[in-house]
């Protein structure tokens, strides 16, 4: 038998995402705010779309959303045309938009109350990592409904691991954020002073990626930056949405996040040079329009 999912939200992350879902057999309906956007997805991979998150999750037994912010979620959960008016008793809802706990927490709740599954799972690995079926997921939730839903998650990901009860996803892709901003920003300062004392900075790259100081921002990050190319990746905005969620919950649960603090008002800095749009990697241009 056929199972049957819905996928809510055809971004640049959903949209290859809910691709991979047809490609491993499942019979998938899309939602998303722009209709042509899903009439284009219906046309390259098959399925059908549908008018509202309501008409999409019913009869679903797995639900995906992979939209904006806590709003945008709450919206297609519970909004006049919401997901959870429709959806069958026991059907999981699996979240991967990058959210608050706070909210993941406050859905696992109203859906637990609906008799419904809810599961918090925002991913990482980026555009390429959505078009390639290579996510890394993170999961929140109960054991049995993630034990359910991992092998349909398994279509778009290389690794999806459970963390915790509701809310654990979250803080932990909250704490992905947190080493990921200190990365750039470490690599952007690197890629300067590299360049204030004349040194080749490729050359220097190619020979310190070797050592300690590799990391996946390193290498996939260091040409384009030194090229000056910014129109790609991870946006600026997106990131400061994603900070402001980490800032929020350490002033929550008392963390100490005075790097975090720093760079997300490096990334204002950027915001404020025309860069809202531009890869996270962009803090160099800040450093070189400084110095």
């Amino acid at each position: 038998m056929t199972t049957h999912v819905a996928f809510l939200g055809l971004g640049i992350m959903g949209y290859p995402m809910a691709g991979h879902l047809v490609k491993a057999g499942y019979q998938v309906t899309v939602y998303n705010r722009t209709a042509r956007k899903a009439a284009s997805w219906v046309q390259q991979f098959g399925g059908v779309s549908a008018a509202t998150p309501r008409a999409a999750a019913a009869g679903a037994d797995f639900i995906m959303a992979c939209v904006g912010n806590d709003n945008d979620l709450c919206d297609v959960c519970l909004g006049k045309h919401g997901a959870f008016a429709s959806m069958k008793e026991d059907a999981v809802f699996i979240d991967h938009t990058t959210a608050s706990a706070e909210v993941a927490r406050e859905l696992y709740a109203i859906a637990k109350e609906q008799r419904l599954n809810f599961l918090d799972a925002p991913v990482s690995g980026g555009q390429p990592g959505a078009e390639k079926g290579a996510l890394t997921i993170m999961v929140g939730g109960d054991q049995e409904a993630y034990l359910r839903a991992a092998p349909v998650m398994n279509a778009y990901a290389r690794l999806v691991r459970r963390l915790g009860g509701s809310g654990a996803g979250q803080l932990t892709k909250m704490v992905n954020q947190i080493c990921i901003a200190g990365l750039v920003q470490a690599l952007a300062e690197g890629l300067h002073f590299a360049r204030k004392a004349g040194l080749d900075a490729e050359a220097v790259i190619e020979v310190i990626s070797k050592g300690a100081s590799q990391s996946w921002q390193m290498e996939n990050r260091y040409q384009t930056m030194l090229a000056g190319q910014y129109d790609h990746g991870f946006a600026v905005d997106w990131m400061r949405k994603d900070l402001g969620i980490c800032i929020d919950e350490a002033r929550r649960n008392g963390a100490s996040l005075p790097v975090t603090a720093l760079v997300d008002q490096f990334y204002s800095d950027v915001q404020t040079l025309g860069g809202s749009r531009w890869d996270t990697s962009s803090l160099l241009v800040r450093l070189e329009r400084e110095g």
